[in-house]
């Protein structure tokens, strides 16, 4: 198959791995930010969103000669409005094309006009003239014609282009990468429409691996305005399942809003139960997304809000899951968690056969089995999914969920974990996710209290905090965790994102959970301890990076 020739300036179907072809131009990268080794790639800039990202030339199509084809296989409501993005854009770019071409000839008449008045009166000179002005028109037909084969709509380049044009520069050659920025195919590209392009295949299929995506994707998105090194910005995402070589499955997120288009709401109704800092911000996220919801907090008022952006209103545990095809929950400890269930007007009173149960909380395994078989004992389907983040992922749709139990429901629950999370992973049997998720958290909360511990010791021994977190910032301990939470404890402000209380309960659990298997857990049991002395100080209700306060007291 021949090679398809781009270049700088053609609209395209750009695809990564498996997720939908979106339009885009290519435009040139930003001046820090290297191209891939490896295969020949394009900079592409989507459509209806902010997103750029290293496409590689084989995962490229011409816009023009695949629109068509592009627009019968996506249907969803952002994809559209990425077309009509590129279809103004078109128009535009014609109508300035239009606009000048009217206004060179308006031009070229006033000129023909004052040359005509200041011409000699001569039959001589006015058939040399007219001679030289035949001349002058063929030759400027064939220069038109030459620069038409390239690019026909001059008015359509890109701001990058026009802002190079606008600066000065030393004469010459124009460097390489500035030659035609304008948007229609080469003609190149249009010479192989007709021939190798028609048998052109996207790379990737529904059996391949989730190595064999694109690997430069999660690493060169961008915004347009942001550093993703400094800076946290919600992206919605289109979510993919493959099959790992552990066996495990994952749904894995692309951070791009410019293929959440093709996400599509289940039509199942979903009940969801527990509106604190995670719940809510995943109702949120699931009506954003279209899911009908029923929604039950302990604390009524807290339903007020999502009532209001068209959720229902359920009043008892028992009446949202009889009502709904899938209820969530989401609560604070393995307590709560067994109280909702098995407590009066519980959940276990609604359920009957097909009934499904999602448990977000994080809790043992002990807990989540014992729920699991009393869900299934009476019909209901059942998958524990706890989740990973905190309270601005969860606003964010961010969330790594980890899922286990019923495979089918876990499916079933595709686009729900859409709306909540970038990644979400099937761990297998019941009890799985449980013990990964406290195993998670444990070496969060662990790495909180070290964090907390070197920013006390730099201060009694005479160092700037702020240049240690500079420092932390620069190296390879550099995260979105760091700065935010190195920032609270810098400007005391210690509003919960995640409860102390909370990941003090998920130490206790991890550690019991070594204690079950007789494996050792002494930095754990060391950050409990902290931990445990910043509850006693009164801290519990305050974001873990409170237990910086342990430190100092």
């Amino acid at each position: 198959m021949a090679a398809v020739s781009l270049r700088l300036g053609d609209l395209v179907w750009g695809k990564l791995g498996r997720y939908p072809p979106w339009p885009g131009k290519i435009v040139n990268p930003p001046k820090d930010l290297k191209k891939p080794r490896g295969k020949k790639c394009f900079f592409v800039k989507f459509f209806g969103t902010e997103d750029h990202a290293w496409i590689k030339v084989e995962q490229l199509k011409p816009y023009h000669a695949h629109k068509e084809e592009m627009i019968k296989i996506n249907k969803g409501k952002r994809f559209q409005q990425a077309v009509d993005a590129v279809e103004e854009f078109l128009r535009r770019a014609k109508g300035k094309d239009q606009t000048s071409s009217h206004n060179s000839a308006d031009d070229k008449n006033r000129r023909n006009s004052s040359e005509e008045r200041s011409r000699p009166n001569s039959g001589d000179e006015k058939r040399k003239l007219s001679l030289s002005e035949g001349k002058v028109k063929k030759n400027m037909g064939e220069g038109k014609k030459r620069v038409s084969s390239g690019s026909s709509e001059r008015g359509s380049k890109s701001p990058l282009k026009r802002a190079q044009e606008q600066s000065p520069r030393k004469r010459g050659r124009p460097p390489k990468d500035e030659k035609d920025l304008t948007i229609p195919e080469s003609s190149t590209v249009k010479g192989m429409m007709a021939g190798p392009m028609a048998a052109f295949k996207w790379q990737p299929t529904a059996s391949e691996p989730v190595k064999d995506a694109d690997p430069h994707f999660h690493h060169f998105l961008l915004s347009q305005t942001e550093k993703p090194a400094v800076c946290y910005q919600a992206i919605t995402k289109k979510l993919k399942i493959c099959e790992e070589e552990t066996g495990s499955t994952s749904i894995q997120a692309a951070d791009s809003t410019a293929v959440n288009g093709s996400i599509t709401p289940t039509d199942k109704k979903i009940g969801f139960l527990g509106l604190g800092l995670m719940g809510s911000g995943i109702v949120s996220n699931l009506l954003k997304m279209g899911h009908t919801v029923t929604v039950w907090n302990r604390t009524a008022e807290k339903c007020d809000l999502f009532i209001q952006e068209g959720a229902r209103l359920g009043r008892t545990p028992a009446e949202v899951v009889s009502t709904c095809d899938i209820t969530f929950a989401c609560v604070s400890d393995p307590k709560a968690a067994k109280d909702l269930v098995l407590g009066p007007s519980g959940v276990l009173q609604g359920i009957r056969p097909g009934k499904c149960y999602v448990d977000m909380s994080t809790v043992d395994a002990d807990t989540v089995t014992e729920l699991a078989q009393v869900i299934v004992s009476r019909g209901g389907r059942f998958l524990e999914a706890p989740v990973s983040g905190n309270q601005q992922l969860s606003n964010d749709g961010m969330l790594v969920i980890l899922a286990a139990g019923d495979r089918g429901l876990y499916e079933d629950c595709s686009s729900c974990f859409q709306a909540m999370g970038k990644t979400s992973f099937f761990l297998g049997e019941v009890g799985n996710a449980a013990k990964m998720m406290l195993i998670v958290n444990m070496v969060q909360g662990s790495f909180m209290a070290t964090i907390a511990e070197g920013l006390t010791l730099a201060q009694v021994t005479g160092q700037s905090q702020q240049t240690l977190l500079d420092i932390l910032n620069q190296g390879q301990l550099a995260s979105i965790f760091l700065d935010q939470k190195c920032q609270n404890i810098l400007q005391g402000n210690f509003k919960p994102d995640f409860y102390l209380k909370y990941i003090q309960k998920d130490l206790r659990l991890a550690i019991a959970l070594g204690d079950a298997v007789n494996h050792p857990t002494p930095m754990a049991a060391a950050a409990n301890e902290v931990y445990k002395r910043a509850k006693a100080l009164d801290q519990s209700d305050n974001d873990m990076s409170a237990v910086y306060r342990a430190y100092i007291h």
